[in-house]
């Protein structure tokens, strides 16, 4: 690992918590240089829900790129990215009764972000956004700028503004709603707050330590956006394409939003790939006026469609993702109760893990598991929550085996 302690810059964080080589991966593990099997919680951080080196997913890119069709493509019109949007349209919008116009930002989650924020400040022609504590939207100045993390903001080396930041669901505690209070500051004239263009929320905050937010929040702040003629926007660019058990996170949640954003996993194979979804009457753009080099990756639009014809053609796929959730949460839900130290289950779906009272617990934990051949991350604000992220597509086999090596790693701290 000599080269990359020489050359590589020292921003470099996963391989600091997975310090091996690895040379192969295939469905839910990942070989190292030695042969060593690592079996995968992390996913690539959420960007392989169907896991390493789809067989289907695979296949259909390589015999696209074997016919000397169009890779590089800006936004230009390709069959590639026609046979995109006609099985998104059929696949997805169709069956959801969503109608979305698709924009094609930047092939990257912050920069779906970027798209979003810029293009609900110029339909509302104000400048203020509403995000959450524990938020996190991206690394770029705008995301960064709605992202709750003090270590992420710093990195900005500037100061961000027009943006509110108030209290996520049960943020202080469950007999406090947060929702109401967010009301009653935009309704009262002396409380300082300008008229925002959007509220911007994760259904569940990954990275800020798999806090979940309730239905009957996310329906309050819909009725405040419509109330107070704001923009709701939802970023789905972990918790969507099926990690909650529906295509989008917020399906059973009795919400519609104004603009979504996807990314991570909605290439299915990895390869960077994002959609900002606009409601039509929000769709105006002048031509250009966002743009980036990358955003016409052709393989990455084969790749999603195949993606979408495997598992997304009926609810059959969903109907397992939300059979393995169950199984993950009474799983999690027995290990915590039998933990020797205090700690308790968060999150949905196929996004769960195990918050510790004492937070240098979560590393700790994730460097035995690696020590044991998982991979898993640890999220929230100290690191106190260990993350599991296996990909959708696991053996019931592998996710229990998973959860033993968890549990062992618990037991014997």
């Amino acid at each position: 690992m000599r080269i990359f302690n020489e050359l590589e810059s020292e921003v470099r964080s996963y391989c600091r918590t997975f310090p091996t080589v690895f040379s192969k991966a295939q469905g839910s593990y990942l070989v190292n240089k030695e042969g060593k099997q690592y079996l995968d919680f992390f996913a690539g951080a959420g960007t392989l829900n169907y896991g390493h080196n789809n067989k289907e997913v695979k296949k259909a890119v390589i015999d696209y790129l074997t016919e000397d069709k169009p890779i590089h493509g800006l936004d230009m019109m390709t069959e590639a990215k026609q046979e995109f949007l006609e099985t998104f349209q059929s696949h997805i919008l169709k069956p959801r009764d969503l109608n979305f116009k698709v924009q094609f930002p930047g092939p990257t989650g912050t920069n779906a972000v970027e798209s979003a924020l810029k293009l609900a400040r110029k339909v509302k022609g104000r400048s203020g956004i509403i995000s959450f504590t524990n938020a996190f939207h991206g690394m770029t100045l705008g995301a960064l700028s709605v992202t709750g993390n003090a270590m992420k903001r710093k990195g900005a080396g500037v100061e961000t503004s027009d943006v509110t930041f108030m209290p996520y669901d049960s943020y202080h505690g469950e007999n406090v709603c947060t929702a109401s209070m967010l009301e009653t500051y935009l309704e009262d004239d002396g409380s300082g707050f300008d008229a925002p263009a959007a509220i911007i929320l994760e259904t569940v905050q990954g990275e800020g330590g798999l806090n979940t937010a309730s239905k009957e929040w996310l329906q309050k702040i819909e009725k405040i956006c419509r109330k107070h003629d704001m923009l709701l926007i939802a970023d789905d660019i972990q918790i969507g394409c099926g990690r909650s058990g529906t295509f989008f996170s917020f399906e059973d949640m009795g919400i519609q939003p104004d603009i979504v954003c996807l990314s991570k996993s909605i290439s299915g194979l990895g390869f960077p790939f994002a959609l900002v979804l606009m409601k039509p009457e929000l769709d105006i753009w002048k031509p250009g006026e966002h743009n980036g080099t990358f955003r016409g990756f052709n393989p990455a639009f084969v790749a999603a469609t195949q993606t979408l014809k495997t598992y997304w053609a009926d609810d059959k796929f969903s109907k397992e993702v939300k059979e393995k959730s169950a199984f993950l949460t009474t799983e999690l839900e027995r290990i915590v109760k039998d933990a020797p130290m205090k700690c308790f289950r968060k999150g949905r779906g196929m996004m769960q893990g195990i918050s510790f009272e004492k937070t240098e617990l979560g590393n700790k934990m994730a460097q035995i598991c690696f020590e044991n051949g998982l991979m898993v991350e640890t999220s929230g604000i100290d690191d106190q929550v260990l993350k599991l992220l296996p990909p959708l597509t696991i053996s019931k086999e592998d996710l229990q085996k998973g959860l033993s090596t968890i549990a062992k790693a618990i037991q014997e701290s």
